[in-house]
């Protein structure tokens, strides 16, 4: 079964566009290590409706009212296949370039992230 890593981060509304500019960089450099899918999805509906047991992922990112939840996963073959490509991007100097700028466009330490192994694929 496949492997995914899946992150849930609140970013500043006002620096989404600087933020996607980023992620699109660094869906490149994953996919050119070997990763079979890059997505970053916009929260959108995160409303709990009605007596649901639930936590809203805006309310488990932390996200103040001027912030956007982002919800994002990258697909690998493997857990295994996951930690070579990982290994990769994380010596590739594209995204070194993006680290070390010191401009990121959200706080990571409010950034959830783990890795999963799929169990189920319909």
């Amino acid at each position: 079964m496949q492997y995914v890593d899946g992150f849930v981060l609140a970013v500043p509304t006002a620096k989404l566009d600087e933020y996607f500019a980023m992620a699109e960089k660094a869906s490149e450099v994953w996919l050119d290590h070997g990763a079979l899918e890059y997505k970053e999805a916009v929260g959108e509906d995160l409303e709990v409706k009605g007596d649901m047991p639930f936590t809203s992922f805006a309310t488990m990112a932390n996200a103040t009212p001027d912030e956007t939840v982002v919800f994002a996963w990258i697909v690998y073959e493997s857990r295994a296949h996951r930690d070579e490509v990982n290994a990769k991007v994380m010596a590739d100097e594209r995204l070194k370039e993006m680290c070390e700028s010191g401009e990121m466009p959200l706080d990571v330490a409010r950034m959830a992230y783990g890795g999963f192994e799929i169990k189920v694929a319909a």
